[in-house]
């Protein structure tokens, strides 16, 4: 039989998964067996760690929002507010609001008394 000679196709890839580990320490980036083992644990956490990102993020903006509307007295609460924009149909999400609340108040106030005046327009209009 004739010898063969293997090697570059297993060789390739595993260059390719020592460039992803490249920015580990030790043995997590010499090691073939253990480059692997750490490429799966990283690409777990990054997936887990970007939902709980976004989780995160919504309950700044959460937070920012009804820090400012029950400072200023807009509203009685974060939920009421969205309650109202959501029947004014105004699809602003919270990201959105947030920016607004933090760089130009004085949008959000007006958002809000538009919200209110429709609202209890509805509510007048709707009890006589």
């Amino acid at each position: 039989m004739t010898r063969i000679k293997r090697g570059y196709i297993a060789r390739r890839r595993r260059t390719k998964i020592r460039f992803f580990a490249s920015s580990f320490r030790g043995a997590h980036s010499r090691l073939t067996r253990t480059i692997t083992q750490q490429k799966i644990r990283a690409l777990v956490s990054a997936h887990r760690d970007k939902n709980k990102q976004k989780r995160n993020f919504r309950r700044l903006w959460i937070t920012r929002i009804n820090a400012l509307i029950r400072e200023r007295g807009i509203s009685s609460s974060y939920s009421k507010l969205v309650h109202d924009l959501y029947k004014r149909q105004l699809l602003l999400n919270r990201k959105i609001l947030a920016q607004i609340a933090i760089s130009n108040r004085k949008c959000l106030y007006m958002i809000s008394n538009e919200i209110r005046k429709e609202v209890d327009w509805n509510e007048y209009t709707r009890i006589s």
